[in-house]
């Protein structure tokens, strides 16, 4: 296991999180090819606050647990930088999506090489996870953490936007408070 990774696996291998062990110790690739081609595919349906489908993709599912689910999927978009993680189109991500939290984590591997790009983390509702697609309903607030340490928030204005709940609000913040400082021990290294 990489050394940038055994933060995670300290930190997010608690009882209930979704075979972050798995996942977090590096979950080879090729596991996850092996594993991939046994598991169904899976539909993924981004919504916005008011239920609207705003993306949908296909991924394959890695592991099912209760309240949890973890797929593959293959970045399909046109190239971009997001402060200094560089998407390009066949990037791999590592998807995790929870039923009980108000986060998802995307763990992106380089298309080339397989190398670490760093994790995207979409503040969402909690996931909806059904036996062939699951839905999150995206709080536009999101944390980028990239395999120096580097942390950056994005869209705090479109999130501060938004119609929410003070609870709702609260839930949000906490949940990124909660990722931030999972992520912080890169940075302690």
């Amino acid at each position: 296991m990489g050394e940038e990774l055994r933060w995670l696996v300290d930190r997010m291998g608690q009882p209930g999180q979704c075979a972050n062990r798995k996942i977090a110790s590096g979950y080879s690739r090729r596991q996850n090819r092996r594993q991939s081609h046994r598991m169904a595919p899976l539909t993924v349906i981004k919504q916005n606050l008011e239920g609207q489908e705003t993306f949908r993709y296909s991924g394959n599912v890695l592991v099912r647990e209760d309240g949890c689910l973890v797929l593959e999927a293959t970045y399909d978009h046109i190239d971009m930088d997001i402060h200094g993680l560089s998407l390009r189109k066949g990037d791999r991500f590592v998807e995790t999506y929870y039923a009980d939290r108000w986060y998802n984590i995307y763990e992106i591997y380089r298309r080339d090489d397989g190398k670490l790009l760093g994790w995207y983390c979409n503040i969402c509702y909690p996931a909806l996870i059904g036996e062939h697609s699951l839905s999150f309903i995206d709080l536009a607030l999101d944390l980028l953490v990239l395999p120096d340490g580097t942390q950056v928030v994005l869209d705090e204005d479109e999130f501060a936007q938004l119609p929410l709940s003070a609870e709702v609000r609260a839930r949000a913040l906490s949940a990124l408070a909660e990722l931030r400082d999972r992520f912080l021990p890169l940075t302690q290294g």
